[in-house]
Protein backbone atom coordinates (compact mmCIF):
# COMPACT_ATOMS: atom_id res chain seq x y z
CA UNK A 1 0.00 0.00 0.00
CA UNK A 2 2.50 2.48 0.87
CA UNK A 3 4.53 1.62 -2.57
CA UNK A 4 1.07 2.37 -3.94
CA UNK A 5 0.49 5.97 -1.97
CA UNK A 6 4.29 6.52 -2.76
CA UNK A 7 3.44 6.23 -7.00
CA UNK A 8 0.11 8.16 -6.97
CA UNK A 9 2.53 10.62 -4.97
CA UNK A 10 5.04 10.93 -7.35
CA UNK A 11 2.53 11.37 -10.66
CA UNK A 12 0.87 13.77 -8.64
CA UNK A 13 3.92 15.78 -8.09
CA UNK A 14 4.08 15.89 -12.25
CA UNK A 15 0.24 15.11 -13.27
CA UNK A 16 -2.79 16.20 -10.94
CA UNK A 17 -4.17 12.78 -11.39
CA UNK A 18 -5.84 12.81 -7.59
CA UNK A 19 -7.23 16.58 -8.19
CA UNK A 20 -8.69 14.97 -11.63
CA UNK A 21 -10.26 12.13 -9.98
CA UNK A 22 -11.70 14.10 -7.22
CA UNK A 23 -12.96 17.19 -9.02
CA UNK A 24 -14.71 14.86 -11.34
CA UNK A 25 -15.81 11.54 -9.62
CA UNK A 26 -14.69 11.39 -6.25
CA UNK A 27 -15.65 14.91 -4.58
CA UNK A 28 -18.03 15.80 -7.22
CA UNK A 29 -21.44 16.24 -5.58
CA UNK A 30 -24.56 15.12 -7.65
CA UNK A 31 -27.94 15.55 -6.72
CA UNK A 32 -29.32 12.89 -4.32
CA UNK A 33 -32.80 12.30 -6.27
CA UNK A 34 -30.90 11.11 -10.26
CA UNK A 35 -33.45 8.55 -11.45
CA UNK A 36 -33.86 5.93 -14.47
CA UNK A 37 -33.61 8.72 -17.34
CA UNK A 38 -30.14 9.64 -15.87
CA UNK A 39 -28.44 6.35 -17.11
CA UNK A 40 -28.47 7.50 -20.61
CA UNK A 41 -25.24 10.03 -20.96
CA UNK A 42 -22.97 7.27 -19.02
CA UNK A 43 -24.32 4.84 -21.81
CA UNK A 44 -23.54 7.40 -24.28
CA UNK A 45 -19.48 7.55 -22.75
CA UNK A 46 -19.56 3.87 -23.26
CA UNK A 47 -20.65 3.15 -26.52
CA UNK A 48 -18.20 5.55 -27.62
CA UNK A 49 -15.54 3.90 -26.17
CA UNK A 50 -17.16 0.50 -28.20
CA UNK A 51 -17.41 2.30 -31.22
CA UNK A 52 -13.53 4.27 -30.97
CA UNK A 53 -11.97 0.20 -30.21
CA UNK A 54 -14.51 -1.49 -32.86
CA UNK A 55 -13.61 0.86 -35.52
CA UNK A 56 -9.46 0.71 -35.32
CA UNK A 57 -9.92 -3.09 -35.48
CA UNK A 58 -12.19 -2.62 -38.53
CA UNK A 59 -9.74 -0.35 -39.75
CA UNK A 60 -7.19 -3.26 -40.10
CA UNK A 61 -8.91 -5.07 -42.77
CA UNK A 62 -10.87 -2.69 -44.17
CA UNK A 63 -9.86 -1.12 -47.89
CA UNK A 64 -10.60 2.29 -48.72
CA UNK A 65 -11.18 1.54 -51.93
CA UNK A 66 -14.04 1.86 -54.70
CA UNK A 67 -12.49 -2.03 -56.04
CA UNK A 68 -12.05 -3.61 -52.76
CA UNK A 69 -14.12 -1.79 -49.92
CA UNK A 70 -17.37 -3.71 -50.57
CA UNK A 71 -15.00 -7.23 -50.51
CA UNK A 72 -12.69 -6.17 -47.85
CA UNK A 73 -16.04 -6.09 -45.35
CA UNK A 74 -16.98 -9.45 -46.77
CA UNK A 75 -13.50 -10.74 -45.62
CA UNK A 76 -13.46 -9.05 -42.13
CA UNK A 77 -17.00 -10.94 -41.86
CA UNK A 78 -16.73 -14.58 -43.13
CA UNK A 79 -12.15 -14.96 -42.82
CA UNK A 80 -10.84 -12.56 -39.81
CA UNK A 81 -11.24 -13.93 -36.17
CA UNK A 82 -13.98 -12.38 -34.70
CA UNK A 83 -13.95 -10.36 -37.72
CA UNK A 84 -18.27 -10.72 -38.14
CA UNK A 85 -18.66 -10.15 -34.23
CA UNK A 86 -16.77 -6.73 -34.42
CA UNK A 87 -18.50 -5.57 -37.28
CA UNK A 88 -21.84 -6.39 -35.56
CA UNK A 89 -20.62 -4.40 -32.70
CA UNK A 90 -20.18 -1.36 -34.86
CA UNK A 91 -23.02 -1.95 -36.74
CA UNK A 92 -24.98 -2.08 -33.72
CA UNK A 93 -23.03 0.15 -31.67
CA UNK A 94 -24.25 3.41 -34.80
CA UNK A 95 -27.88 2.84 -34.03
CA UNK A 96 -27.53 2.22 -30.13
CA UNK A 97 -25.69 5.57 -29.91
CA UNK A 98 -28.88 7.61 -31.65
CA UNK A 99 -30.76 5.51 -29.10
CA UNK A 100 -29.14 6.33 -25.83
CA UNK A 101 -28.61 10.19 -27.33
CA UNK A 102 -32.36 10.67 -27.87
CA UNK A 103 -33.26 9.81 -24.87
CA UNK A 104 -30.60 11.66 -22.77
CA UNK A 105 -31.68 14.73 -25.15
CA UNK A 106 -35.47 13.76 -24.07
CA UNK A 107 -34.25 14.02 -20.36
CA UNK A 108 -32.80 17.56 -21.01
CA UNK A 109 -36.50 18.64 -22.35
CA UNK A 110 -38.52 16.97 -19.89
CA UNK A 111 -36.06 18.45 -16.72
CA UNK A 112 -35.01 21.85 -18.08
CA UNK A 113 -31.24 20.68 -18.45
CA UNK A 114 -31.13 23.27 -21.17
CA UNK A 115 -31.74 26.29 -19.27
CA UNK A 116 -29.74 28.85 -17.20
CA UNK A 117 -26.60 28.56 -16.20
CA UNK A 118 -26.75 25.07 -18.19
CA UNK A 119 -26.90 27.02 -21.69
CA UNK A 120 -23.22 26.01 -22.32
CA UNK A 121 -23.66 22.36 -21.72
CA UNK A 122 -26.98 22.04 -23.69
CA UNK A 123 -25.14 23.66 -26.45
CA UNK A 124 -21.80 21.30 -26.24
CA UNK A 125 -24.50 18.38 -26.29
CA UNK A 126 -26.30 19.47 -29.67
CA UNK A 127 -22.72 20.28 -31.19
CA UNK A 128 -21.89 16.45 -30.56
CA UNK A 129 -25.12 15.31 -31.92
CA UNK A 130 -24.05 17.10 -34.72
CA UNK A 131 -20.51 15.66 -35.23
CA UNK A 132 -22.24 12.58 -34.33
CA UNK A 133 -24.42 12.59 -37.49
CA UNK A 134 -21.70 13.34 -39.69
CA UNK A 135 -19.54 10.53 -38.27
CA UNK A 136 -22.76 8.21 -38.67
CA UNK A 137 -23.65 9.79 -42.69
CA UNK A 138 -19.41 8.80 -43.66
CA UNK A 139 -19.38 5.81 -41.81
CA UNK A 140 -22.25 4.89 -43.77
CA UNK A 141 -20.96 5.27 -47.17
CA UNK A 142 -17.47 3.03 -46.18
CA UNK A 143 -19.30 -0.56 -46.33
CA UNK A 144 -19.66 0.68 -50.33
CA UNK A 145 -23.19 -1.33 -50.83
CA UNK A 146 -26.07 -0.19 -52.94
CA UNK A 147 -27.69 1.88 -50.40
CA UNK A 148 -24.35 3.29 -49.02
CA UNK A 149 -23.56 4.26 -52.40
CA UNK A 150 -27.21 5.54 -53.10
CA UNK A 151 -27.97 7.40 -50.39
CA UNK A 152 -24.40 9.08 -50.19
CA UNK A 153 -25.73 10.13 -53.63
CA UNK A 154 -28.96 11.85 -52.57
CA UNK A 155 -27.45 13.54 -49.52
CA UNK A 156 -24.56 15.21 -51.41
CA UNK A 157 -26.99 16.66 -53.69
CA UNK A 158 -28.73 18.15 -51.29
CA UNK A 159 -25.94 20.39 -51.47
CA UNK A 160 -26.15 21.54 -54.69
CA UNK A 161 -29.43 23.10 -54.19
CA UNK A 162 -27.64 25.95 -52.39
CA UNK A 163 -27.66 29.09 -54.23
CA UNK A 164 -24.28 30.35 -55.75
CA UNK A 165 -21.68 27.76 -53.96
CA UNK A 166 -23.78 24.88 -54.02
CA UNK A 167 -22.27 23.03 -56.96
CA UNK A 168 -18.60 23.85 -56.00
CA UNK A 169 -20.14 22.74 -52.54
CA UNK A 170 -21.17 19.14 -53.41
CA UNK A 171 -18.61 19.19 -55.58
CA UNK A 172 -15.52 19.80 -52.90
CA UNK A 173 -17.94 17.10 -50.96
CA UNK A 174 -17.30 14.39 -53.50
CA UNK A 175 -13.87 15.13 -54.49
CA UNK A 176 -15.04 14.36 -58.08
CA UNK A 177 -18.08 14.67 -60.54
CA UNK A 178 -19.69 11.73 -59.24
CA UNK A 179 -19.22 9.17 -55.82
CA UNK A 180 -16.61 7.61 -56.60
CA UNK A 181 -13.05 6.14 -55.06
CA UNK A 182 -12.19 10.12 -54.02
CA UNK A 183 -15.05 10.39 -52.18
CA UNK A 184 -14.80 6.97 -50.14
CA UNK A 185 -11.09 7.87 -49.13
CA UNK A 186 -11.71 11.53 -48.12
CA UNK A 187 -14.91 10.23 -45.77
CA UNK A 188 -12.43 7.65 -44.88
CA UNK A 189 -10.18 9.95 -43.43
CA UNK A 190 -13.38 11.79 -42.14
CA UNK A 191 -15.00 8.93 -40.36
CA UNK A 192 -11.46 7.43 -38.86
CA UNK A 193 -9.47 10.93 -37.74
CA UNK A 194 -11.02 14.26 -37.99
CA UNK A 195 -14.70 13.90 -36.70
CA UNK A 196 -13.56 11.17 -34.20
CA UNK A 197 -10.98 13.73 -32.58
CA UNK A 198 -14.11 16.75 -32.56
CA UNK A 199 -16.47 13.87 -31.26
CA UNK A 200 -14.07 13.31 -28.14
CA UNK A 201 -12.83 17.14 -27.61
CA UNK A 202 -16.61 18.10 -27.72
CA UNK A 203 -17.68 15.02 -25.23
CA UNK A 204 -14.63 16.97 -23.10
CA UNK A 205 -16.08 20.31 -23.21
CA UNK A 206 -19.48 18.60 -22.42
CA UNK A 207 -18.39 17.43 -19.09
CA UNK A 208 -16.22 19.93 -17.84
CA UNK A 209 -19.33 22.60 -18.47
CA UNK A 210 -21.65 20.16 -16.75
CA UNK A 211 -19.31 19.73 -13.93
CA UNK A 212 -18.17 23.76 -13.99
CA UNK A 213 -22.10 24.28 -13.11
CA UNK A 214 -23.36 21.10 -11.38
CA UNK A 215 -25.89 18.62 -12.54
CA UNK A 216 -29.30 19.03 -12.99
CA UNK A 217 -31.82 16.98 -11.30
CA UNK A 218 -35.73 15.75 -11.92
CA UNK A 219 -37.17 18.61 -9.89
CA UNK A 220 -35.09 21.68 -11.78
CA UNK A 221 -33.65 22.89 -8.14
CA UNK A 222 -30.08 23.82 -7.53
CA UNK A 223 -28.80 21.87 -4.41
CA UNK A 224 -28.02 23.71 -1.60
CA UNK A 225 -24.76 24.99 -1.03
CA UNK A 226 -22.85 24.70 2.61
CA UNK A 227 -21.78 21.63 4.94
CA UNK A 228 -24.61 19.13 5.66
CA UNK A 229 -23.04 18.69 9.37
CA UNK A 230 -23.18 15.26 9.06
CA UNK A 231 -20.10 12.07 8.17
CA UNK A 232 -19.86 14.30 4.28
CA UNK A 233 -17.22 16.69 4.23
CA UNK A 234 -18.04 19.97 5.30
CA UNK A 235 -17.60 21.41 1.89
CA UNK A 236 -20.49 19.21 0.17
CA UNK A 237 -23.91 21.15 -0.41
CA UNK A 238 -26.68 20.35 1.48
CA UNK A 239 -28.71 17.76 -1.02
CA UNK A 240 -25.71 16.66 -2.92
CA UNK A 241 -23.96 13.01 -2.39
CA UNK A 242 -20.90 12.24 -4.42
CA UNK A 243 -20.63 10.94 -7.61
CA UNK A 244 -17.97 8.07 -6.94
CA UNK A 245 -18.97 5.20 -5.45
CA UNK A 246 -22.74 6.20 -4.91
CA UNK A 247 -23.80 7.18 -9.15
CA UNK A 248 -20.81 5.12 -10.33
CA UNK A 249 -22.26 1.97 -9.00
CA UNK A 250 -25.48 3.58 -10.49
CA UNK A 251 -24.52 3.61 -13.91
CA UNK A 252 -22.78 0.13 -13.72
CA UNK A 253 -26.28 -1.39 -13.14
CA UNK A 254 -27.58 0.62 -16.03
CA UNK A 255 -24.64 -0.36 -18.18
CA UNK A 256 -25.07 -4.53 -17.04
CA UNK A 257 -28.94 -3.94 -18.49
CA UNK A 258 -27.88 -2.37 -21.38
CA UNK A 259 -25.17 -4.94 -22.26
CA UNK A 260 -27.93 -7.35 -22.54
CA UNK A 261 -29.93 -5.66 -24.64
CA UNK A 262 -27.04 -4.76 -26.88
CA UNK A 263 -25.57 -8.57 -26.79
CA UNK A 264 -28.82 -9.65 -27.61
CA UNK A 265 -29.33 -7.71 -30.99
CA UNK A 266 -25.71 -8.25 -31.77
CA UNK A 267 -25.79 -12.29 -31.60
CA UNK A 268 -29.51 -12.69 -32.38
CA UNK A 269 -30.87 -9.75 -34.80
CA UNK A 270 -27.97 -7.58 -35.86
CA UNK A 271 -29.80 -6.27 -38.69
CA UNK A 272 -33.12 -6.11 -36.92
CA UNK A 273 -35.44 -6.30 -39.41
CA UNK A 274 -33.94 -3.97 -42.04
CA UNK A 275 -33.48 -1.08 -39.26
CA UNK A 276 -29.59 -1.70 -38.14
CA UNK A 277 -28.31 -2.77 -41.37
CA UNK A 278 -30.37 -2.78 -45.26
CA UNK A 279 -30.81 -5.96 -47.11
CA UNK A 280 -29.35 -3.94 -50.21
CA UNK A 281 -26.23 -2.75 -48.14
CA UNK A 282 -25.04 -6.70 -48.80
CA UNK A 283 -25.15 -5.99 -52.80
CA UNK A 284 -22.28 -4.31 -53.69
CA UNK A 285 -22.10 -0.95 -54.81
CA UNK A 286 -23.73 -0.34 -58.63
CA UNK A 287 -23.66 2.86 -60.05
CA UNK A 288 -25.77 2.21 -62.70
CA UNK A 289 -28.60 0.27 -60.88
CA UNK A 290 -30.47 2.39 -58.57
CA UNK A 291 -32.32 0.65 -55.40
CA UNK A 292 -36.10 0.74 -55.83
CA UNK A 293 -36.46 2.72 -52.69
CA UNK A 294 -33.45 4.77 -51.51
CA UNK A 295 -33.78 6.12 -47.45
CA UNK A 296 -31.19 6.85 -44.94
CA UNK A 297 -31.01 5.07 -41.58
CA UNK A 298 -33.76 5.26 -39.12
CA UNK A 299 -31.90 7.75 -36.95
CA UNK A 300 -31.91 10.25 -40.17
CA UNK A 301 -35.19 9.95 -41.22
CA UNK A 302 -37.05 12.02 -39.32
CA UNK A 303 -35.22 14.99 -41.10
CA UNK A 304 -35.62 13.48 -44.05
CA UNK A 305 -39.07 12.97 -44.03
CA UNK A 306 -39.65 17.07 -43.34
CA UNK A 307 -37.12 17.47 -46.44
CA UNK A 308 -39.23 15.39 -48.96
CA UNK A 309 -42.46 17.35 -47.24
CA UNK A 310 -41.28 20.81 -49.12
CA UNK A 311 -42.00 20.59 -53.04
CA UNK A 312 -38.97 23.14 -53.70
CA UNK A 313 -35.45 21.22 -53.20
CA UNK A 314 -33.57 24.17 -52.02
CA UNK A 315 -37.05 24.88 -48.98
CA UNK A 316 -36.31 21.58 -48.10
CA UNK A 317 -32.85 21.42 -47.28
CA UNK A 318 -33.56 24.58 -45.49
CA UNK A 319 -36.41 23.54 -43.70
CA UNK A 320 -34.34 20.15 -42.83
CA UNK A 321 -31.21 22.57 -41.53
CA UNK A 322 -33.98 24.79 -39.94
CA UNK A 323 -35.11 21.40 -37.63
CA UNK A 324 -31.65 20.84 -36.38
CA UNK A 325 -30.39 24.29 -35.75
CA UNK A 326 -33.91 24.97 -33.76
CA UNK A 327 -32.87 22.68 -30.94
CA UNK A 328 -29.70 25.27 -30.25
CA UNK A 329 -32.15 27.90 -29.29
CA UNK A 330 -33.98 26.02 -26.88
CA UNK A 331 -32.63 27.81 -23.75
CA UNK A 332 -33.62 30.94 -24.77
CA UNK A 333 -36.96 29.60 -26.05
CA UNK A 334 -38.68 28.35 -22.73
CA UNK A 335 -40.13 30.88 -20.91
CA UNK A 336 -41.28 29.19 -18.20
CA UNK A 337 -40.28 30.68 -14.37
CA UNK A 338 -40.22 26.45 -13.54
CA UNK A 339 -37.55 24.00 -15.15
CA UNK A 340 -38.87 20.51 -15.03
CA UNK A 341 -41.65 18.94 -16.08
CA UNK A 342 -42.71 17.72 -12.66
CA UNK A 343 -43.91 21.61 -11.96
CA UNK A 344 -44.56 22.53 -15.31
CA UNK A 345 -48.66 22.66 -16.25
CA UNK A 346 -51.02 20.93 -18.86
CA UNK A 347 -49.81 22.73 -22.11
CA UNK A 348 -46.31 22.19 -21.80
CA UNK A 349 -46.59 18.76 -20.84
CA UNK A 350 -49.63 17.98 -24.23
CA UNK A 351 -46.62 20.22 -26.26
CA UNK A 352 -43.85 17.62 -25.45
CA UNK A 353 -46.02 14.49 -25.98
CA UNK A 354 -47.14 15.95 -29.05
CA UNK A 355 -43.55 16.83 -30.24
CA UNK A 356 -42.55 13.13 -29.34
CA UNK A 357 -45.06 12.12 -31.22
CA UNK A 358 -44.50 14.06 -34.48
CA UNK A 359 -40.75 13.28 -34.28
CA UNK A 360 -41.39 9.33 -34.19
CA UNK A 361 -43.93 9.58 -37.15
CA UNK A 362 -41.58 11.56 -39.10
CA UNK A 363 -39.02 9.26 -38.69
CA UNK A 364 -41.31 6.32 -39.88
CA UNK A 365 -42.31 8.35 -42.42
CA UNK A 366 -39.08 8.80 -43.53
CA UNK A 367 -38.45 4.97 -44.43
CA UNK A 368 -41.70 4.61 -46.58
CA UNK A 369 -41.77 5.78 -50.10
CA UNK A 370 -43.19 9.43 -51.07
CA UNK A 371 -46.51 9.36 -51.66
CA UNK A 372 -49.08 12.45 -51.96
CA UNK A 373 -50.90 10.86 -48.51
CA UNK A 374 -47.55 10.54 -46.72
CA UNK A 375 -46.22 13.74 -47.74
CA UNK A 376 -49.39 15.69 -46.71
CA UNK A 377 -48.88 13.90 -43.27
CA UNK A 378 -44.82 14.82 -43.00
CA UNK A 379 -46.01 18.19 -43.65
CA UNK A 380 -48.85 18.27 -40.88
CA UNK A 381 -46.57 16.60 -38.35
CA UNK A 382 -43.10 18.74 -39.53
CA UNK A 383 -45.45 21.77 -38.78
CA UNK A 384 -46.55 20.59 -35.31
CA UNK A 385 -42.83 19.71 -34.75
CA UNK A 386 -41.85 23.41 -35.62
CA UNK A 387 -45.04 24.89 -33.63
CA UNK A 388 -43.09 22.78 -30.63
CA UNK A 389 -40.35 25.40 -30.92
CA UNK A 390 -41.65 28.39 -32.54
CA UNK A 391 -44.36 28.43 -29.82
CA UNK A 392 -42.93 27.63 -26.83
CA UNK A 393 -41.86 31.57 -25.93
CA UNK A 394 -46.21 32.20 -25.62
CA UNK A 395 -47.17 28.97 -24.42
CA UNK A 396 -44.44 28.42 -21.72
CA UNK A 397 -45.12 31.82 -20.22
CA UNK A 398 -49.33 30.77 -20.31
CA UNK A 399 -48.71 27.56 -18.39
CA UNK A 400 -50.19 27.38 -14.80
CA UNK A 401 -47.08 25.80 -12.90
CA UNK A 402 -47.13 24.23 -9.57
CA UNK A 403 -44.92 25.68 -6.13
CA UNK A 404 -41.35 24.14 -6.91
CA UNK A 405 -39.41 23.02 -3.16
CA UNK A 406 -37.33 25.09 -2.05
CA UNK A 407 -34.95 21.42 -1.85
CA UNK A 408 -34.77 18.89 -4.24
CA UNK A 409 -37.34 15.87 -3.17
CA UNK A 410 -35.96 12.72 -2.30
Amino acid sequence: MSMLTSMVGWIDDRFPLTKVWNEHLAQYYAPKNFNFWYYFGSLAMLVLVNQIITGIFLTMNYKPDAELAFGSVEYIMRYVDWGWLIRYLHSTGASAFFIVVYLHMFRGLMYGSYRKPRELVWIFGMLIYVALMAEAFMGYLLPWGQMSYWGAQVIISLFGAIPVVGDDLALWIRGDYVISDATLNRFFAFHVIAVPLILVMLVFFHIVALHAVGSNNPDGVEIKKGPKGNRWSDKAPADGIPFHPYYSVKDIVGVGVFLMIFSAIVFWAPEFGGWFLEPDNFTPANPLKTPEHIVPLWYFTPFYAILRAVPDKFLGVVAMGAAIVVLFLLPWLDRSPVKSIRYKGLIFKSALAIFVVSFIVLGYLGTQPATPGRTMLAQFFGVLYFLFFLLMPIYSKMDKTKPVPERVTE
